[in-house]
């Protein structure tokens, strides 16, 4: 009898501190998906980050999975506000930054194509 009252409690615990977190992301203005889309994100963050080290060695289709990543990335870091994520900003600037040398590469080297 003691130990089915202390996993109710227990349970109830849990089940409040679930209410109470989905309360304070409503209250912040994040939705539950958005903010789920998020933390992935910012683990996915983290690989591409340590990718971005060797732009200058990626395979042209190593670049396009690296762009069409960033973008998953950049769209889950924009549907929440900035102060929850400012420890992470030194990845995500050097992420875009490797971003934007990509795009940049692959739009000269269409350009240069085309001009054959």
């Amino acid at each position: 009898m003691g130990l089915a009252i202390i996993i109710y409690v227990l349970l109830l615990i849990i089940f409040g501190l679930v209410v109470f977190s989905v309360l304070q992301l409503k209250l912040a203005g994040i939705k539950v998906k958005d903010f789920w889309s998020f933390i992935q994100a910012n683990q996915m963050l983290d690989k591409l980050y340590i990718f971005s080290k060797k732009c200058e060695k990626m395979s042209p289709q190593e670049q396009i999975v690296f762009l069409s990543e960033a973008e998953k990335v950049f769209d889950a870091f924009d549907k929440i506000p900035d102060m929850v994520w400012e420890d992470e900003y030194r990845k995500y600037s050097q992420v875009l930054d490797t971003y934007k040398n990509i795009r940049v590469s692959r739009w000269n080297e269409h350009s240069a194509g085309n001009n054959k």
